[in-house]
């Protein structure tokens, strides 16, 4: 493939309109790079209540038809811009207009599958009226994986399909969109796809592995994760049809999108700094203390962040576990994050324990965030398995040094302490007491400032371009346009 080609990103969220994690991140950063290197790109992705307050957004067709799950059935859909992407809005007030994207406290939405059914449907419907048929739609994630199925099915038979070729992203192999097999028989898919091949999964309809099965090319976010969910460990029961078609997989690391993380101008933060100029994060230090109401002494010692839904892949039940331990020497420690509300009760009730020393922020703000990464001395990412992770990345950037689990992209971004060219620390996932010893370690560390600083620096000078990683998409793009023009000449061959 010489041409650039046409790029349609459909996702369920997109910073700056809407974010519950890394997901919507590569979406505000990936497409936007494309478009700078002269693909045509578009995303789509759903509009959800909240978004009726953006005026940047305009209403471009009020009823587009989808025909799921009755046939009368329409959806709007608005326009915007974002880094020169266009960037096209479904609506339905029925399936969007909630309070969260996939779930409320009480759990996972009872109607998901058909949202994101009827979703994936109203984002193939509206391809119809771009200027000409997409060469290749990306599909990020279980909520958008099915338009791979619908693509692979629907180009056998209808000639605005032909020459589109599809690409899944997988950001996080645990959620994988696993309903009741009656959903399957409504989704507008042909029998043949409920196969142990195909969409079935132990008697259920598994809409991430319909979309594996059916993608011209799969990808995630980092090398390592790629081989990681190969294996029964990692692979959530997956691992057998990603073996199958590991000829198609690509690990391909994230970026960091540093027009937005970045100390040097962050607007988030009460003073910028630099690798060179280090008293800003002093400064945003003693902010970050004084805001979180912790006892200013604990500006003369470590302090420790994280960031991360409050879930067991996070490995925030470790950081549980160990605080008691870190509150018993001079450290401070920041939590910010939202999620199991048994993980909540319980940072709660340690803060109660530990006033002065510990602070436990529920929920999520992207300045809280920001000034977190600025704050800190020390990032923590205990997790379990990590795809990619971005918030390490960020906190490289900042000079907060991550104590990382030795998982996925955790692995391929931080170069472990006591190597020359360190950025970081790492431990077995999952363990506690090795946890612990990490963290022992890099305080060890930072008691001997030559050494800190050297290691802050190296860190700080690290980058993960989205310029890298967008052209190694194109090459995933390129693997599944070459098997498309192969399909043709064999084709040609048959016909002669």
């Amino acid at each position: 493939m010489t041409a650039m080609p046409f790029v349609v990103h459909i996702a369920s969220e997109m910073y700056p309109f809407s974010k519950t994690g890394g997901l919507a991140d590569v979406l505000g950063a990936l497409p936007a790079e494309q478009r700078r290197q002269g693909a045509q790109v578009a995303v789509i992705t759903p509009h959800y209540g909240h978004m009726s307050e953006m005026k940047r957004l305009r209403l471009v067709h009020s009823g587009i038809p989808v025909g799921y799950p009755w046939a009368p059935i329409t959806a709007q859909v608005y326009q915007g811009v974002e880094q020169g992407v266009t960037v096209y809005f479904i609506h339905r007030s029925e399936y969007f207009d909630r309070l969260g994207y996939y779930n409320s406290s009480y759990g996972d939405y009872f109607d998901n599958c058909e949202r994101f059914i009827f979703f994936c449907r109203a984002a193939l419907e509206w391809c119809r009226h771009l200027d000409r048929a997409p060469d290749i739609i990306h599909a990020h994630d279980w909520q958008a994986a099915l338009v791979s199925a619908y693509v692979h099915f629907w180009r056998q038979t209808d000639p605005f399909w032909a020459t589109t070729r599809t690409v899944v992203t997988l950001h996080n192999l645990a959620f994988q969109g696993r309903f009741s097999s009656r959903l399957f028989w409504n989704s507008g898919l042909p029998d043949s796809a409920w196969n142990l091949d195909g969409a079935e999964f132990f008697g259920d309809f598994n809409v991430l592995k319909a979309g594996i099965a059916y993608a011209d090319q799969i990808t995630t976010v980092s090398p390592s994760y790629a081989k990681e969910i190969q294996t029964p460990e990692f692979g959530c029961g997956l691992d057998g049809i990603l073996r199958n078609r590991a000829d198609a997989l690509t690990g391909i690391l994230n970026g960091a999108d540093y027009t937005v993380w970045d100390p040097t101008h962050d607007r988030f933060l009460p003073h910028a700094f630099s690798v060179g100029h280090m008293r800003g994060k002093r400064i945003c230090k003693e902010w970050l203390i004084h805001k979180l109401g912790l006892d200013p002494a604990v500006a003369k010692y470590p302090l420790l962040g994280f960031i991360g839904r409050l879930r067991g892949q996070k490995g925030v039940d470790l950081l549980v576990d160990i605080l008691p331990a870190l509150m018993k020497i001079g450290v401070g420690v920041v939590v910010l994050g939202e999620g199991d509300p048994a993980l909540e009760a319980k940072l709660q009730n340690l803060m109660e324990e530990h006033r002065g020393k510990f602070a436990a922020c529920i929920g999520y703000t992207e300045e809280l965030a920001h000034v977190i990464q600025a704050g800190t001395d020390v990032f923590l990412m205990p997790s379990r398995y990590e795809p990619c992770g971005l918030t390490q990345m960020y906190s490289l950037r900042f000079g907060t040094v991550p104590v990382a689990s030795s998982v996925g992209g955790l692995r391929d971004t931080v170069r472990a302490h006591p190597d020359a060219e360190s950025t970081g620390f790492l431990f077995r996932a999952g363990d506690p007491s090795s946890f612990l010893r990490a963290v022992m370690e890099a305080l060890s560390v930072w008691e001997r400032p030559v050494l800190w600083n050297r290691i802050r620096a190296r860190a700080m000078r690290k980058r993960f371009s989205w310029v890298q990683s967008a052209r190694e998409y194109f090459s995933v793009y390129a693997a599944a346009q070459k098997e498309l023009t192969q399909d043709v000449q064999t084709e040609k061959t048959k016909r002669s």
